[in-house]
């Protein structure tokens, strides 16, 4: 797995230990839910990486950063968990990784944006569509938009059963999945 996929990976990790991460919270209280997340993106993505990713300079001209920049994949990485929103940084990031090929000198092949729930439908329309359709074919940037999940609503994994503090090694445990109440029996 490539370094951005193991960040969204992380991301997910940190959203799972977090039961109200996906609950509205409004303006104050939800900067300051996602500032914390951040804050513990940053330090887990140092810790497994060896090294500072996060906040990188792309564009001295204008001192723009980026949430993550991955130099040996050409990716950067923003982390726009309201990118369901209507007024979202959608464009503004896509502008920006323009500017870190055309203005900063640096190679982008892939923008990954990681966001909550409902993210790729909202971008799902025209509008969206054609944007990253241009950015593909005129600068040669892949826009991928990955969003996080409720770890209720995917289907219960180890790694997953792990998560919600069931032990493998045990005969026999419980996990509900939704509605579902499933017997798990590691053997």
């Amino acid at each position: 797995m490539d370094r951005p996929n193991e960040l969204f990976e992380l991301a997910q990790k940190i959203a799972d230990e977090r039961p109200t991460f996906f609950d509205k919270k409004g303006p104050g209280i939800g900067d300051r839910d996602t500032s914390k997340f951040m804050e513990e993106l940053k330090k887990r993505t140092k810790d497994k990486f060896g090294c500072n990713l996060a906040e990188k300079l792309i564009c001295r001209d204008n001192k723009s950063t980026v949430d993550f920049y991955f130099r040996e994949e050409e990716t950067i990485v923003e982390v726009a968990l309201s990118l369901h929103n209507s007024l979202s940084e959608f464009e503004k990031d896509i502008i920006k990784a323009i500017l870190a090929v055309q203005v900063g000198g640096h190679p982008v092949k892939k923008l990954l944006f990681v966001s909550k729930p409902e993210a790729e439908k909202r971008h799902e329309e025209p509008l969206s569509r054609s944007i990253i359709s241009w950015v593909k074919k005129d600068y040669g940037i892949e826009v991928e938009i990955k969003e996080l999940t409720h770890l209720q609503s995917r289907k219960p994994s180890i790694v997953d059963l792990e998560t919600t503090g069931l032990n493998p090694s045990s005969d026999r445990r419980f996990a509900t999945s939704k509605d579902i109440q499933i017997e798990v029996a590691f053997r």
